[in-house]
């Protein structure tokens, strides 16, 4: 079996856990020496003859590094409910975060300053920056149609 054969027939799991190893550059007996098991089970949970478990999921994720929005994609592609929670910037309970970066941005005049999101859409802007700059985020990002600026 050629090699692009055998990565066609792995699992969902399996290749995206073969895609965080090599984007890591980490091999099968380092990930296995660091996640606490042997070689051979991360070899076959990698190409599909093995299912790992939820603890073995994250154990392996913790000892690859991955983002948490990226392990909780690790979890459902190995059949598990996501772990992490995702919340939303305007959410009631964030109220507390938006304070504080609303402070930070006001605190940061007379320059410009931007929050942008892991895509780079403008979410917030300081009040100076929204003033010399609206015109240019306008036409260049789209998302910026709904940036929230901030006064002091």
């Amino acid at each position: 079996m050629s090699v692009s054969g055998a990565v066609s027939q792995l699992s969902p799991f399996g290749r995206l856990l073969r895609h965080w190893r090599t984007l890591r550059g980490v091999s099968q007996l380092n990930l296995a020496t660091e996640a606490g098991v042997s070689g051979r089970h991360i070899s076959f949970v990698e190409t599909g003859r093995a299912q790992p478990s939820r603890e073995m999921v994250l154990r392996i994720a913790e000892s690859l590094d991955i983002p948490l929005r990226e392990r909780n994609a690790l979890l459902a592609a190995a059949g598990f409910a996501a772990y992490y929670r995702e919340t939303g910037i305007d959410t009631p309970e964030m109220e507390p975060l938006n304070r504080v970066i609303a402070f930070l941005l006001s605190q940061h005049e007379p320059f410009p300053a931007l929050l942008m999101d892991r895509c780079w859409n403008v979410l917030r802007c300081a009040y100076s920056c929204s003033i010399r700059s609206r015109r240019w985020l306008m036409r260049s990002h789209r998302s910026c149609r709904r940036v929230r600026t901030h006064r002091r």
